[in-house]
């Protein structure tokens, strides 16, 4: 175990370092000067713009070389600054994360486990009842083929606004501020139900068709054969296929739950739910360097734990894993 978690964790470390600088380069080549953007605001001052636009310049660091530009980024990062936001200026990068990732947290994180636990266990049933698998998979292809955008639309045309069940925009109503009261939870609650069913239901397809065929994969194996042939009951038999066939699922939901700091981009967007992913889009639209660098750092860092976690689990789950490196196979 020592020898492969030191292999693992050297390997973590240098995926860590050559994707961050991917994401420290990749806003800069992008087309266009972010301060232009800012100093915009001063359109009808020149002078005043001028003087701000070498102003912010400095501040921000982007008169240097890039090479300085890079260890500097380095170094304010080991100090746990991300820099300050262009866009939303003066505010901390770090400030806009911390306000947006509860919300994106309390919406991704529901829908992907939810749906992960009823569509393996959907999968699992379809499997085992033909009647029901001929009904449930052309249903389960049409979910996991539909766009979240194109499905967040609809539901929010029916169930927002010809219904008016729920609200379409926003985490809570403008009339109202973040308190804990039973008024405000109620209505938080109801800017939440739309974001969080269209991933669900989406998500759902995914999972139960992917568990679906890993059962009958499974159910198909000579192992089963050979159980079959000594008697064993087959409720048994089909204990031991699940547990196989729910190896790749759990890769999926860790590596789901890697992501979830990103948030769902186009979902967040349809209904102006203010998490990460939203930010991040404010972020590429403003051309905001230090905003875009800091929502892919949380994205960068959440699927790396997430590759970790499930290596981490197979060594678990399957004793091959840990056998391997053990030299005992």
């Amino acid at each position: 175990m020592k020898k492969y978690l030191r292999t693992k964790i050297l390997v973590y470390i240098l995926t860590f370092i050559f994707a961050v600088t991917i994401d420290w380069l990749i806003p800069r080549l992008m087309p266009g000067n972010p301060i232009l953007v800012l100093v915009s605001r001063f359109s009808g001052l020149p002078e005043s713009a001028r003087v701000m636009y070498s102003y912010l310049t400095k501040a921000f660091g982007l008169d240097l070389p890039m090479w300085k530009q890079y260890i500097n980024f380095w170094v304010a990062l080991f100090k746990g600054d991300l820099g300050i936001s262009i866009y939303l200026y003066p505010k901390p990068v770090l400030d806009i994360l911390k306000s947006a990732l509860p919300y994106s947290l309390s919406i991704l994180i529901p829908a992907i486990l939810l749906s992960w636990f009823v569509g393996n266990n959907l999968g699992a049933i379809a499997a085992r009842r033909k009647k029901l698998d001929s009904i449930m998979l052309p249903i389960m292809y049409f979910l996991t083929g539909a766009p979240y955008l194109w499905f967040g639309i609809l539901l929010a045309y029916f169930l927002g606004f010809l219904l008016g069940w729920f609200p379409i925009s926003g985490a809570y109503s403008f009339s109202l501020r973040p308190h804990l009261s039973w008024l405000f939870i109620g209505d938080y609650l109801k800017h939440w139900f739309l974001p969080f069913f269209s991933l669900f239901i989406v998500q759902l397809g995914g999972w139960a068709i992917g568990m679906r065929n890993m059962i009958i994969y499974e159910l198909e194996n000579n192992y089963v054969r050979y159980l079959e042939t000594l008697g064993v009951k087959r409720n048994l038999i089909r204990k031991y296929a699940f547990r196989n066939a729910i190896l790749p699922q759990v890769t999926g939901l860790a590596l789901q739950l890697g992501t979830v700091i990103a948030g769902q981009v186009t979902t967040e967007v349809v209904f102006s739910y203010p998490g990460i992913g939203y930010v991040l889009t404010q972020g590429i639209l403003n051309q905001d360097y230090f905003l875009i660098q800091g929502c892919f750092l949380f994205i960068i860092i959440g699927v790396l734990v997430a590759n970790f976690t499930v290596d981490l689990i197979y060594m678990v789950l399957d004793p091959r894993v840990r056998y391997s490196y053990g030299g005992e196979i």
